[in-house]
């Protein structure tokens, strides 16, 4: 498997994903900006959609959206603490959580990185973040991950979405159910081996 990525952008959360499996995969660097992979290849040739992750199988076919390649990953690799087996109600809890980021927090973030949306408008972002994220924090409260402490492919979902925060002014500094998941998450071997393959400086 080739997992197409950008460092630090949402294709972490299956890189993530790919580093508890233990499966074996490739990574492929894509610049966002030229739309070229690693190679030089043109990236728009392979995910026209033009984004990450993508997950290129051996037989030549591809995934793309995150949460899908998560599940496809989780379930290839018979990970049933990753994401509970069909028919759960347990799995329902974990996709529900996969829809929650992906719709509420991930794309609530996009307009914080565009350089078109003025500082009025990315504050009313920031602050529906806010509230959002404080929401968050009283699921966690007790539990160790979202739905408990198993750790499943919604919590890396989480933990890199999260880490966007203080990169676009979002502070979550006063959420201590949020801040000591993400240190729970920071100690995970997976998390430590794809921030060193992502070349990011959390890695040191």
């Amino acid at each position: 498997m080739k997992l197409f990525y950008s460092p630090g952008a949402c294709s972490q959360a299956p890189h993530i994903i790919l580093r508890e499996t233990g499966a074996a995969f490739t990574l492929v660097k894509v610049d966002l900006g030229q739309h070229q992979t690693q190679e030089g290849g043109n990236y728009y040739e392979l995910n026209p959609k033009g984004q990450v992750p993508l997950l290129a199988l051996d037989d030549g076919s591809t995934l793309s959206e995150g949460p899908v390649i998560a599940q496809y990953i989780a379930e290839q690799a018979g990970r049933q603490d990753l994401l509970p087996p069909v028919g759960s109600f347990a799995r329902y809890k974990v996709l529900e959580w996969q829809n929650y980021i992906t719709s509420e927090l991930h794309k609530s973030f996009s307009p914080l990185f565009d350089p078109r949306f003025d500082a009025a408008t990315k504050a009313l972002f920031i602050e529906q973040l806010g509230k959002k994220f404080k929401w968050v924090d009283s699921r966690l409260q007790g539990r160790a991950y979202l739905t408990g402490d198993t750790f499943t492919v919604a919590d890396a979902y989480l933990f890199v979405i999260t880490g966007w925060a203080p990169r676009v002014g979002v502070d979550l500094s006063a959420l201590a159910n949020v801040q000591a998941f993400l240190g729970r998450m920071a100690q995970r071997d997976s998390v430590k081996a794809a921030w060193e393959a992502e070349g990011l400086a959390k890695a040191a």
